[in-house]
């Protein structure tokens, strides 16, 4: 069974080995077992590593959980499936793009092409429960996801961290800020968007960072031209377990 791409491989397979992930795994068949309905499905939980091999990570954007909502999830940070409304903290990060680099919003919140850019879109937790936000909190993910940040700041060179909100601040509060850069604001919703993420240029930074490093700067526009599946098809639950 493959979860991961093999640079990611190497490192984030020895994680299933371990208790923690193991009482993880057994804790959501169970969940499933009892009937509840997880998102994104099974086969869509890695979607992040998938798109975004290990080096070709230039940028990481990191989320809290998956939406909760039929079809929102896709396994990758603040994205949603084609033919899905666009979320409130997406629409924002959005308008801040046309502030920062006059890029018109996008008519959809399919955020593919970035991830097949180099910037990765994490969630801290990995699943959630139909209706209910933040159900997989404090169950395991957050140690997987912790690793895979030191990976990537063992890993690679020069990557951007864009922390939005007090939750991703404490996530990376280990990173090395004198081998990458980490960019902190306010979180995108609209609950605190207005108190200071507005205007706060992360998307021309992030590139003026890359570009200086001698890398290739992200086209952030490049969701508007990438032509997302039609309709969204519901995947098969699968197993990873």
């Amino acid at each position: 069974m493959t979860r991961f791409p093999q640079d990611w491989s190497h490192f984030l397979e020895p994680e299933f080995d371990q208790a923690y992930m193991q009482a993880l795994m057994a804790y959501l068949q169970e969940r499933e077992a009892q009937g509840q309905i997880i998102y994104p499905p099974q086969t869509a939980w890695f979607n992040a590593f998938k798109e975004t091999p290990l080096k070709k990570v230039k940028v990481v954007i990191l989320g809290q959980d998956p939406y909760h909502g039929e079809g929102q999830a896709h396994g990758l940070s603040f994205s949603v499936q084609p033919g899905v409304k666009t979320p409130p903290s997406l629409m924002n990060m959005y308008k801040e793009l046309k502030s920062d680099l006059s890029i018109p919003v996008a008519p959809h919140g399919y955020l593919q092409s970035w991830a097949e850019q180099g910037v990765l879109l994490l969630n801290s937790v990995l699943t959630v429960e139909a209706g209910k936000a933040g159900a997989h909190q404090k169950k395991g993910w957050e140690r997987f996801t912790d690793r895979v940040i030191e990976v990537i700041c063992q890993e690679n060179d020069g990557v951007v961290f864009l922390l939005w909100g007090s939750y991703a601040h404490k996530k990376g509060r280990n990173i090395d800020r004198d081998k990458h850069l980490v960019l902190e604001g306010v979180h995108p919703s609209p609950l605190s968007a207005y108190r200071g993420f507005f205007g706060c240029g992360h998307f021309s930074k992030a590139n003026d960072y890359l570009l200086a490093q001698g890398k290739t700067a992200i086209d952030w526009s490049s969701h508007l031209s990438f032509a997302p599946p039609q309709e969204t098809k519901k995947s098969a639950q699968g197993t990873l377990f």
